[in-house]
């Protein structure tokens, strides 16, 4: 019985896992149809979408239902509720692709990002790709170290948000309010997208170590300064 109830908890990290790459796929496809003016592959990325939100809730009842019936203590229950946290984060990812993918159907047969900015939107597509990539590794592998590098990598994206910002307020900007409002979001979706990977690496800190980042990380500095 008890292998039993060890191999649910193992499928519920393995759907974690699943999620990640499904949302790591949907934003860059979301990323390739914003920047080609892509109409069916939008439309794909928006419809994709529903499998990550089927597996968000399908992760849920199976946690709840592993609550209810073995009624984990310790590490186990910490397994349980931050996997389900993790899961929220994930969907969350899925919803930011599909959010980046609408911007593209709505501009359409335009690209929403004029042609000067298509380096820095792609660039930014494919760290936050990178991101969860190796948020799904890490939830795979339970490699806190590697966990704790995302944090670091997470300051690309936002310098690359930085850099958006920037042009926009730039008073060499041409390219209209409509154009400005696109950009601004589809910015912030992909900074948010990225904060959302790094959440999830910090959650599996938790759930190895026990204790947060910052507490994890202060109490290894301090143990390497004795």
């Amino acid at each position: 019985m008890r292998d039993a109830y060890h191999e649910e908890l193992d499928s519920i990290g393995d759907s974690l896992v699943e999620m990640a790459r499904l949302v790591g796929s949907a934003l860059g496809r979301a990323t390739t149809a914003l920047l080609d003016a892509d109409l069916a592959l939008a439309e794909s990325v928006i419809t994709a979408d529903e499998k990550v939100n089927d597996l968000h809730h399908e992760l849920e009842n199976r946690a709840i239902d592993l609550l209810a019936r073995q009624q984990p203590v310790a590490t186990d229950l910490r397994i349980v509720v931050t996997s389900l946290r993790m899961s929220a984060d994930l969907e969350r990812c899925g919803d930011l692709a599909r959010h980046v993918a609408k911007v593209a159907r709505l501009r359409y047969p335009e690209s929403a990002v004029p042609a000067d900015l298509h380096a820095t939107v792609l660039e930014m597509g494919q760290l936050a790709q990178r991101l969860v990539a190796k948020a799904g590794l890490v939830i795979a592998t339970k490699d806190v170290d590697k966990a704790l590098e995302l944090e670091q990598d997470d300051d690309a994206i936002d310098a690359l948000h930085r850099e958006l910002f920037a042009h926009l307020i730039d008073e060499r900007w041409h390219h209209g309010i409509e154009t400005a409002v696109d950009v601004t979001l589809v910015g912030r979706y992909y900074e948010r997208f990225a904060d959302h990977a790094v959440s999830v690496a910090k959650r599996v800190v938790y759930l190895v170590t026990g204790e947060h980042v910052d507490e994890f990380v202060a109490a290894s500095e301090a143990a390497q300064a004795d």
